[in-house]
């Protein structure tokens, strides 16, 4: 038996009227750890850098400030800090605007901010590319036409000129299903996909180092006050096992990636979305995530209502916390856990990410009830 790492996750919440916990319940964990049920990257947590300018206000408050990649103080110690501390951290860069970005390229002398090249590993960046460039938008939304990719080719091969490194490029921004005011039909969405593949082989034939193609974006419209609600939680592995499924049974080497997830639509909310109950929806889902096999998985975003730093100071919110102790302790394999005496915790299991053994999340959504776990396991592959 090897040794363990139990990283625990309570919670007692204050709400219309104090609560203390007054009930008690015991129950016992199983973890069927004789196969890996699946694996994420090293660097499964990634965060998203977003577009958006000050200007850009929700529901009465402009939470980006200066949080938006053109404005953002990339210098600030305290960001460079936050983002070394992962060693590296994938970053994404994109959002809703990405789809209306022209780049000042050979194509396009129009003026733009210059990219700064940095030969540190702290971050590896997925920049998303303009996926409704040369398509005309109906009045439903629904965007007609091929994607016109000779700006975004220019400016591949910009950076490739300049020797920047792109882990991935990524087309177009919640584009799919019902979209956010825009979408592409799948069968559209999936030539164009295949185009921008054609682009990037044929601009970086001569470079050792090819990136990712990645897409499409999907909408994430969770609602806060279910953040609790273990019935909501589990609906959303409806989501990841689907296409599991798919990826699974098809010839494809394609992997899972979450590319852009928040929690709240439109910019999160103040005080929920940056705020320690929602490490509780943060944390399942990247449990569930692993679960079914995604490879990374971005949070939006650095900055914003939903950001892992205070959009004004950079300081950490919870959830900085929770990625990071995620980055630390989870490692590669995912174990088969479940829970057995209440509905109300959440378990994951992975392999310890530094040493033999396991590392075993729980997650109770019960402010008002202590939960007394035992364990119950099988010989598990982490000791090798």
């Amino acid at each position: 038996m090897g040794s363990f790492c139990f990283w625990f996750c309570f919670v007692v919440l204050s709400f219309a009227s104090s609560q203390v916990a007054n009930a008690s319940v015991e129950g016992t964990v199983f973890i069927n750890g004789k196969v890996p049920i699946g694996r994420i990257d090293e660097d499964f947590i990634c965060a998203t850098l977003d577009w958006w300018p000050p200007e850009k206000c929700d529901y009465g408050t402009c939470s980006w400030g200066l949080a938006g990649l053109l404005n953002m103080d990339l210098n600030n110690n305290m960001f460079l800090n936050a983002v070394k501390a992962f060693s590296p951290l994938k970053i994404r860069l994109g959002g809703s605007l990405q789809d209306k970005v022209i780049y000042g390229t050979e194509d396009n002398q129009q003026p733009c901010t210059p990219f700064v090249k940095n030969t540190s590993e702290m971050a590896k960046v997925i920049f998303g590319l303009n996926a409704l460039a040369g398509r005309t938008i109906h009045s439903n939304g629904e965007a007609l036409g091929a994607w016109n990719y000779t700006n975004a080719e220019f400016f591949i091969r910009y950076t490739v000129e300049k020797n920047h490194t792109i882990h991935g490029w990524e087309l177009g921004n919640e584009l799919s299903g019902s979209g956010v005011g825009t979408r592409v039909s799948a069968d559209q969405y999936a030539a164009d996909t295949a185009a921008l593949q054609s682009v990037v082989e044929n601009v970086y034939k001569n470079v050792d180092l090819k990136p990712l193609i990645i897409a499409p974006g999907g909408v994430d419209e969770h609602l806060v006050e279910k953040i609790l609600d273990p019935s909501v939680l589990e609906g959303e592995s409806e989501t990841f096992s689907g296409l599991h499924n798919i990826i699974k049974s098809s010839p494809t080497s394609a992997v899972v990636w979450v590319g852009e997830a928040g929690g709240a639509y439109n910019s999160g909310h103040h005080l929920v979305t940056n705020a320690f109950v929602f490490s509780f929806w943060y944390l399942d889902q990247l449990g569930m995530a692993s679960k079914y096999d995604t490879r990374t998985y971005c949070r939006q975003s650095l900055g914003g209502n939903y950001g892992l730093l205070n959009t004004t100071n950079f300081e950490p919110n919870p959830d900085y916390y929770s990625a990071l102790l995620w980055h630390r302790l989870m490692g590669r394999n995912v174990l088969s856990t479940s829970f057995n005496g209440t509905e109300k915790i959440r378990s994951y299991t992975h392999c310890a990410k530094q040493s033999k053994g396991i590392t075993l999340l729980l997650i109770n959504l019960d402010n008002s009830t202590t939960v007394r776990a035992k364990l119950a396991f099988n010989s598990t592959p982490c000791d090798t």
